[in-house]
Parts: structure tokens; C-alpha cells; sequence
């Protein structure tokens, strides 16, 4: 369910069309819907209420302030992997008992930073990690909270650059080392044990692996438990997907979701959390995007776009599939063509869809992809020297720039030239 839809043939965000926006802003630009990323995290906020819960958004998924702002203003906590993304975090608003640092490879000065301005809990993922987040407390004269982020060895059956839950990935402590990691925790006097954490990827579309983990969470923290340790927290991680492909299989939803959290950890008393990203904003946002020519080769024909793999890296880096629509429908049905969807930059692999159907389109006509709300702009660069792309979030009646584009005499500037030069 989103907030892109047509109106007399034109596509809207909310109560604004497309096209207005692109009068305002030269293409490409990404473009929130607020009301869809508020009602995809009340989605979640329902499914969870008979359980004591916080919900920490994902920050790696979009870390735009205003996204962030929208949030945190709803309650929601923020879960980050660097220090910049907890500054900005912190820089919208959220304080830092609402923010968990995640990551498996935190710095000194990372967790200097989370302590001096105040966390609520440092997912660990290794035990070099134990050793120095204690090391930074106690300079401090702190003493830090923490989970230990437990391997589950659980194939969450995803895409194999977005899987963290198996034996050989990078993530986490096998879970059969967990009883002897949280022993030596006590040892450790910077430390603080305050639950257990999970993630076994991302974009999972079938609730058993998310059973079979949630499951031998709460084994453990049985086992923990009895060990003498508070176990008053049960961090389970995001993952949760979402539809970029239109079928007759739909994800589960957040309600299906709690249901399964509630039959595996529900009855332990914890307050639990969960991290969702690609769920909330990921159908929260498009990329807007301009033809600039059509070409004609052998035996196929191009639609050449002035957005880039530098934009928009997922189908490049993960053979992601993203709809492509147009922004205002033709005006005849069943004029369609194959197209491969490609941009400018000087790379083979700088190709959105390969022989997509679509409507026949000229130089000039616009077009959008759905649900680039997550991992698009967070995950762009400058690479050919192309700006980074403008962000623009629409409520209601109304839009606003988020981001701008960069000036390129800017990004130049940025370039120190050595005076032996």
C-alpha cells in the first residue's frame, strides 16, 4: 500500500502530481510520501501493542532528516551503524535513549561518541568488540549497556549480499558460544548485559525463518536466564519485506509479523524491539527520472535515462527489480515495446531492466520507479562526477525539498591540489 497512484492519468504522490514537482525540481529526483512512511510504522506499532515493544527504524535504509524528523516524532527509536548516521539521528531530534548502535565494527571513537551523548544499548558482535567497548566505558567512567548479537544459523532464503544469519556470514556470535561470550561479560566491569539481539537479513518474504530464529532466541534466553544473567531485552532485528514485484504472492504483513514474535518470545516478559527499514519506507519513495533518448540497436531498443547506477545502485549491485512506470499514462492502450532501461554512465552494468514491457515512450517523457524509498539514496554517489540527486518529500497538499542537488563547482572544490603541483 502506497501513496503513488493516478489521477486522470497522471501520476500523484498524495495529493500532488508528479509532473508539478518535476516543473520545481529538475529530474532525477527521489520523492517521500510522509503519509505512507507514518502508516507503514503505525503498521507496525498495531501489530506489536500486546507487547511491551519499541521500534528502532532502521537509519541505513534512508537517513534523510526529514525521514528521520517524521519518525522520531511518532515515537520511534533509531537503529545505527556509524557515528554520522547517530549524530544524525540525534541531530533530528531523537535522544540517545532511543537510539541502538548496531554494526560489526564499531571504533573507539564511535563508542566514545554513543557514550558521551547517550545510548540505549550497543549491539555487540564479537568479542574484540566486548573487550573495547568496556576499555571506552571505563575511561569514561561509564558503564555501557549491552546485547550480544547471536548467529542463529537460520538461511533467512534471500538474496546472498543481504543474508546475516548464517554460519558463514560475518554477523554475530554463533550461538553455541553465546552462553560462554555473556560469562565473560560479568568479568568485564564497563559492561552492562541488558538482552539478546538477532538479525538474519534483509527482505524476507516467508515467516518461518523468522520462527525458527525467534525460537532458539528464546531457548537461549531461558538458558541465559538461568545462568544468572538480566535478560530484559530481546532485540530481533528487521528484515521484513516488501513487494517491488507485482504477483499473487504477497510478503507477509507486520500483523502476521507480531503474530509469529508473540508465539516464540511473547510469553518471556521482554520489552521487545525490532528494527524495520526497508518495510517503512521502502513503497514510501520514487525515482523520478527523465528519457533522454530513445535508441534504436540491434535488435533491441534503448530508453537512456538522466538517472544512473550512480542513483539508483540496486539492480546494478543486487539484480534488484524495481517497476518502472510511467508518470503519465499513454493515451492508447496496448502501444507497448521492449525496452531495455539504462543510463548515461560509461558502465555495462549501469542498466535498470532488461527487455522491461512498457508503454511507447519519446525523449522527454517521464518516468518513475516504485518502491526506491530504501537503499536509493543512501546508497548513491558522485561517481562520472554526476551530483547527487535531489530528495523531496510531499505531504498532503504540499512538497518540500529535503535535499538539494549539489553545485558541481562545489564538488570540485572539495579537491586539494598539492602545491608540488
Amino acid at each position: 500500500m502506497d501513496s503513488f497512484t493516478y489521477r486522470n492519468g497522471e501520476l500523484f504522490s498524495e495529493n500532488v502530481a508528479v509532473s508539478e514537482i518535476s516543473s520545481t525540481v529538475d529530474t532525477p529526483f527521489y520523492l517521500y510520501s510522509a503519509s505512507t512512511i507514518s502508516q507503514n510504522y503505525l503498521l507496525f506499532k498495531r501489530a506489536l501493542s500486546e507487547l511491551n515493544n519499541m521500534i528502532f527504524f532502521s537509519v541505513k535504509a534512508n537517513s534523510n532528516l526529514a525521514v528521520l524528523k517524521l519518525l522520531g516524532n511518532m515515537g520511534a527509536g533509531m537503529d545505527v551503524v556509524s557515528a554520522g548516521e547517530y549524530l544524525r539521528a540525534k541531530a533530528s531530534g531523537v535522544p540517545g535513549d532511543r537510539i541502538i548502535f548496531s554494526g560489526v565494527g564499531k571504533t573507539r571513537e564511535e563508542i566514545s561518541v554513543a557514550l558521551r551523548g547517550g545510548i540505549r544499548q550497543f549491539n555487540v558482535e564479537s568479542e574484540n568488540e566486548l573487550i573495547l567497548i568496556n576499555e571506552v566505558a571505563l575511561s569514561l567512567g561509564e558503564i555501557a549497556p549491552v546485547t550480544v548479537r547471536v548467529n542463529p544459523d537460520v538461511d533467512a532464503k534471500t538474496h546472498e549480499k543481504i543474508s546475516t544469519g548464517k554460519k558463514e556470514d560475518k554477523f554475530g556470535i554463533p550461538i553455541d558460544c553465546a552462553r560462554d561470550v555473556y560469562k565473560k561479560i560479568t568479568d568485564l566491569k564497563g559492561l552492562k548485559v541488558v538482552g539478546v539481539d538477532v538479525h538474519i537479513g534483509s527482505q524476507l518474504v516467508h515467516l518461518e525463518p523468522f520462527r525458527v530464529a525467534f525460537k532458539k532466541i528464546a531457548e537461549l534466553t531461558v538458558v541465559l536466564r538461568e545462568d544468572g544473567h538480566d535478560i530484559n531485552r530481546l532485540d530481533l532485528g528487521g528484515g521484513l519485506g516488501i513487494e517491488y514485484r507485482r504477483s499473487n504472492y504477497l510478503p507477509p504483513t507486520p500483523y502476521e509479523y507480531g503474530l509469529v514474535i508473540a508465539e516464540t518470545v511473547g510469553r518471556l516478559g521482554c520489552e521487545i524491539q525490532i528494527e524495520p527499514g526497508r518495510f517503512i519506507v521502502g513503497n514510501a519513495g520514487i525515482l523520478v527520472s527523465e528519457i533522454i533518448y530513445v535508441k534504436t540497436g540491434v535488435n533491441r531498443e534503448f530508453l537512456i535515462l538522466n538517472s544512473a547506477m550512480n542513483d539508483l545502485i540496486r539492480p546494478a549491485l543486487y539484480q534488484a527489480y524495481h517497476e518502472i512506470v510511467p508518470v503519465i499514462e499513454p493515451h492508447l492502450e496496448g502501444n507497448e515495446r521492449l525496452y531495455d532501461v539504462v543510463g548515461p554512465v560509461c558502465e555495462t552494468g549501469d542498466t535498470f531492466a532488461t527487455q522491461r514491457m512498457l508503454p511507447e515512450m519519446v525523449a522527454g517523457d517521464l518516468i518513475a520507479f516504485r518502491s526506491a524509498g530504501a537503499y536509493g539514496a543512501v546508497m548513491a554517489s558522485e561517481y562520472n562526477s554526476r551530483p547527487l540527486v535531489p530528495e523531496v518529500m510531499v505531504k498532503e497538499n504540499e512538497f518540500s525539498i529535503i535535499r538539494a542537488r549539489p553545485n558541481i563547482e562545489d564538488i570540485i572544490r572539495r579537491d586539494i591540489i598539492p602545491a608540488w603541483l
